[in-house]
């Protein structure tokens, strides 16, 4: 069954009382009240309400029924979801509590049986219902909203309910909401792949507090993102909050680190808070796409139009000077007394001719523009949003607002609004939702589909995998390791030393030693065979009392950077990549970047330049710059391991030595599942 009969259903039936005041009864209202004409009351007296028919029974209705409202007792959702089945009914909405969020387990598990045995597509239970507003479907106790383009997930049915009643004060319209409860059935899983192809919903927003299965949200994510945005709330960030989340849903909230990844990887813009959403959304369903990151901004006051400048550097846009062909041609329309850097300060004598012939010429040469107006009570506000709004409608190029403020500009907000510019409580926030509009548009530009996940293998010998065997895995499978040798003996560790050539490092070998510099197990800058010697030795001494297996010896690597790659896998969402600077910085600094394995190059590259270190890796001061494909190679390369080898739980490649001419792992630790992390 398609979703289409729960969205947009030829008929509804409301099972529940019609007592005024009564949840049932209330749902009925709030269908009718909403325009929706085919509704029926069904409860055991088959009282009718608010205009609704009553029949006793759901078999009883003698007219089209495609959706089912639940809103009868726990006890008896179980009978009613059978006289769905039996009236060929696929849709149900169980807004009745009392199931496994009060620990009753066995209950949810019932209704989730019959609902599958009869092909049933169910939201809830203990849900806040769906709406539907280009059908004239509310389905839900909470506010009915304004008819608009963007459609909202909730996992929290009062979160969802505060969003609509915040519609349209916002001035945000949505297509469909959904709370989905305790997502006995349907969730944004299934949910994200029916609003990707719904074309009524231009843009989608989610609140999550935990996914059940990661990997599947992320494919369902990823589908819809690739056609429409997806801004996400994912509550939980602080210790409070995932304690909060955890007692809430009785699931346990993914590391917050990990979920920002997630989400990364999908192309989804994570927001912080309901503001941030609402406007993001208005961005995008108003806005033509932001195809770079040039933005102009005008102004007729110097100080918000500074800090809206200030913002945009700090969320990634640019605000050159006008180039001296603009300059010229802004000069030969502006009065002299005009400010024509970027902002263009076209101070209080602004006009509408001037805001509009100057975002006009601007975006000849800007990817995006923000308009600012700060009135006084002597201007005539709507005359310069008319010329921002011409601006928008000749130049087909992205146009934000910022009209401020209070009671002054009221008339020019309603204009602005009736042309459907939206405008922002202030210039930063303006420039933010450009910002990410403009991420959102990069990332929507460059995605592919991910290449097919390797054969899988099994690692080469049973236990622990010492760190020749790691090396040798991480060679045949295209990390670049360096040249090495492994002896058992003194003299085998000396000629080892000579064949690899002077200078070496040497380290011990011992499945009960991980943590070799901490314990004394690194040996370097070894230079003759007297020091080798003793160098073994020493790290024989080291493994006293533990299972010594020889030492391994390298060529000592100078003149580079040190950064880490490592591989983990989290419960929710599989395999993690982690990129960073390497070293004592690891943790010192904790410079890290997380993404979802496998990666393509181009994610692999994103994760490189989103560490605070990338200026030092990519050459800043004169430094060479170090070899950056290569080390996203290396980086694909290792988030492609464990999907090959499915034993592998973890990876650590710390430090990997990068260099202008290359990389070369320098210690490599790979742990096996079920084998203690140490």
């Amino acid at each position: 069954m398609t979703l289409d009969r729960l969205f947009c259903p030829r008929g509804v039936a409301v099972v529940g009382s019609t007592t005024p005041g009564k949840i049932g009864y209330e749902l009925i209202k709030q269908i009718v009240d909403g325009g929706f004409e085919h509704v029926y009351a069904v409860n055991p007296k088959a009282q009718g309400a608010c205009g609704a028919p009553g029949c006793a029974s759901i078999g009883a209705i003698d007219e089209p029924v495609d959706l089912v409202v639940v809103a009868a007792p726990a006890v008896a959702v179980p009978e009613v979801l059978e006289q769905c089945g039996g009236a060929g009914i696929q849709a149900a909405v169980v807004i009745t509590s009392g199931f496994s969020e009060v620990g009753n387990q066995a209950g949810e598990t019932q209704i989730k049986e019959i609902a599958r045995r009869h092909g049933i597509r169910m939201v809830g239970p203990n849900c806040a219902g769906i709406v539907n507003t280009h059908h004239k479907l509310y389905a839900s106790l909470e506010t009915r909203p304004p008819e608009g383009a963007v459609s909202f997930i909730s996992q929290s049915g009062a979160l969802g309910g505060a969003v609509l009643s915040w519609a349209e004060e916002q001035g945000l319209g949505f297509a469909k909401f959904v709370s989905y409860g305790n997502r006995a059935d349907l969730d944004e899983i299934d949910l994200l792949p029916y609003l990707a192809e719904d074309p009524e919903t231009q843009a989608a927003a989610l609140y999550i507090e935990s996914v059940p299965d990661g990997r599947r949200f992320l494919e369902a994510a990823c589908a819809f993102t690739r056609v429409k945005p997806l801004v996400v709330i994912k509550s939980g960030r602080s210790q409070a909050g995932r304690r909060a989340t955890m007692s809430h849903t009785g699931s346990l909230a993914g590391a917050d680190a990990v979920y920002d990844a997630a989400l990364k990887s999908c192309g989804a813009i994570r927001v912080e808070t309901i503001e941030e959403m609402f406007d993001l959304c208005k961005g995008f369903v108003s806005l033509p796409p932001v195809r770079g990151r040039r933005l102009a901004i005008v102004t007729n006051s110097g100080g918000p139009g500074v800090l809206a400048a200030d913002r945009a550097e700090a969320v990634g846009l640019s605000t050159p000077e006008p180039s001296a062909e603009l300059r010229e041609r802004l000069a030969a329309g502006l009065p002299p007394y005009c400010a024509l850097g970027n902002p263009i300060d076209l101070t209080v004598e602004g006009t509408e001719d001037s805001y509009r012939e100057t975002l006009c010429a601007a975006l000849e040469e800007y990817d995006a523009a923000l308009a600012l107006d700060v009135s006084t009570p002597y201007l005539d506000s709507v005359a310069l949003a008319r010329g921002v709004c011409d601006a928008a409608r000749l130049t087909h190029k992205p146009i934000v607002a910022n009209f401020m403020a209070g009671r002054i500009v009221s008339e020019a907000l309603a204009y602005l609004k009736e042309q459907d510019l939206p405008n922002f409580a202030t210039g930063e926030r303006a420039v933010t939702v450009l910002a990410r509009m403009s991420a959102y548009s990069e990332w929507s530009g460059a995605a592919s589909p991910a290449s097919a996940p390797p054969q899988e293998a099994l690692l080469p010998q049973a236990g622990p995998l010492l760190e020749p065997q790691a090396m040798t895995l991480l060679r045949e499978n295209g990390l670049p390791v360096p040249e090495l040798r492994c002896a058992t003996e003194a003299d085998e560790a000396v000629e080892a030393c000579r064949q690899i050539g002077y200078p070496v490092v040497m380290k011990v070998v011992s499945p009960d030693i991980v943590h070799k510099s901490e314990s004394g197990g690194v040996k370097v800058d070894l230079r003759d065979d007297d020091a080798a010697r003793a160098a073994f030795t020493a790290l024989q001494a080291v493994a006293a009392g533990k299972r010594f297996r020889g030492v391994v010896v390298y060529p000592l690597v100078r003149g580079a950077h040190e950064v880490l790659l490592g591989v983990s896998r989290d419960p929710q969402f599989g395999p993690v990549v982690a990129f960073g600077l390497g070293g004592i910085y690891a943790e010192v600094m904790h410079d890290i970047v997380l993404r979802i394995a496998p990666l393509e190059r181009a994610e692999a590259a994103a994760m490189i330049r989103e560490i605070r270190a990338f200026p030092i890796l990519d050459g800043a001061r004169g430094q060479a710059r170090s070899d950056l494909d290569g080390l996203a190679a290396a980086i694909v390369a290792l988030s492609r391991l464990p999907l090959r080898y499915p034993e592998i739980e973890e990876v650590d490649l710390n430090p990997v030595f990068l260099r202008p001419d290359g990389l070369l792992v320098g210690d490599a630790r790979v742990i096996r599942k079920g084998q203690e992390a140490q």
